[in-house]
């Protein structure tokens, strides 16, 4: 399990950093974290951030405490407690609650597929696995599509093997899934074959994703502006998630996610991609889950779906 990355935006000498940090380092009571204190002096650098006032807490690069619509701002930020008063940062209650999503989303069971049971997604680098695999995910960023085993063969060379032995090793362990023809089907977060969930890239290039969290974790992966375009499968209602630096903007503002799985053993493209989407609010997403009593799942909002995105393809294309 990933330490979670907290950044605190400020601008210097921000009187509430103090008080923020404070209630990070609490709200962690002694569990690892990466933290880290980013001052920000200009409105262009707070839009880069996601920042909406000082101080802003981004929590694995999004902000879990974000107001749609607002605007990039290095003006003071003020924050409602549990009891609705009036304070300079996030309360410690609330910080637990979102830190208990990133750190435990991974031990949910309705997770295991997409996070292969804990191991992760980052292929293990012994045999060409790793090389190989990050390939596969860089052809697609680059051209929206699935490599051939030709444009695999020299790498896999490298490791003494062919590329139809490292892609069927791979297969085997779910790290991406091949179709009856041993060509790539699916790579998470990508896929080969069109879905509801068409992503844009910041170089131009369209790719479909497997699911609501893949598509989330393409911009997270790539650390690059995307734009996420699907729809709501009970309303027919357009749902898109544009990133733009560190923020992602929902659209509608109350879009949340549907994360479950059918019944059973199998690679993620079977048992669970077909049941994680994006709704345009929440009662659309209890209407699919009465409309689906076999797919047990539950909803989760915008920030704790970015966490699940970020913890499982985060470190996908992470250079040795």
């Amino acid at each position: 399990m990933n330490a979670p990355r907290i950044t605190v935006l400020t601008v210097p000498d921000c009187p509430n950093a103090p008080l923020a940090l404070a209630r990070v380092t609490a709200a962690l009571d002694g569990r690892e974290a990466e933290v880290e204190l980013v001052e920000v002096r200009e409105e262009a650098e707070a839009a880069r951030w996601g920042m909406t006032g000082s101080p802003t807490v981004l929590v694995d690069g999004a902000d879990p405490f974000a107001v749609p619509g607002a605007p990039p701002s290095v003006s003071c930020r003020l924050y409602r407690d549990e009891e609705g008063r009036a304070a300079g940062a996030p309360s410690v209650e609330a910080l637990r609650k979102v830190l208990a999503g990133v750190t435990e989303c991974c031990d949910d069971e309705l997770l295991d597929p997409i996070g292969r049971a804990g191991r992760g997604r980052r292929a293990p680098a012994e045999r060409g696995l790793r090389a190989v695999h990050q390939a596969v995910l860089r052809h697609f960023a680059t051209t929206g599509s699935a490599p051939t085993t030709a444009d695999l063969a020299a790498l896999a060379a490298e490791a003494g093997r062919t590329a139809a032995d490292v892609l069927a090793e791979l297969d085997a362990e779910d790290f991406l899934a091949l179709d009856a023809e041993g060509r790539v089907r699916a790579a998470y977060p990508f896929s080969g074959v069109e879905t509801p969930h068409r992503v844009t890239l910041g170089n131009g290039v369209e790719a479909w994703s497997m699911c609501a969290i893949d598509a989330l974790g393409i911009a997270v992966m790539l650390d690059q502006d995307i734009r996420v375009t699907s729809s709501d499968p009970v309303s027919g209602h357009p749902v898109t998630v544009a990133f733009t630096g560190n923020t992602a903007r929902w659209e509608p503002a109350d879009a949340v996610v549907f994360v479950g799985r059918r019944p059973g053993q199998g690679p993620a493209a079977d048992v669970c991609c077909d049941a994680l989407n994006f709704f345009a609010d929440r009662s659309t997403a209890e209407t699919w889950a009465r409309r689906h009593p076999d797919v047990p799942g539950r909803i989760t909002g915008q920030a704790e779906a970015i966490a699940i995105a970020a913890q499982t393809f985060g470190p996908l294309l992470i250079e040795d």
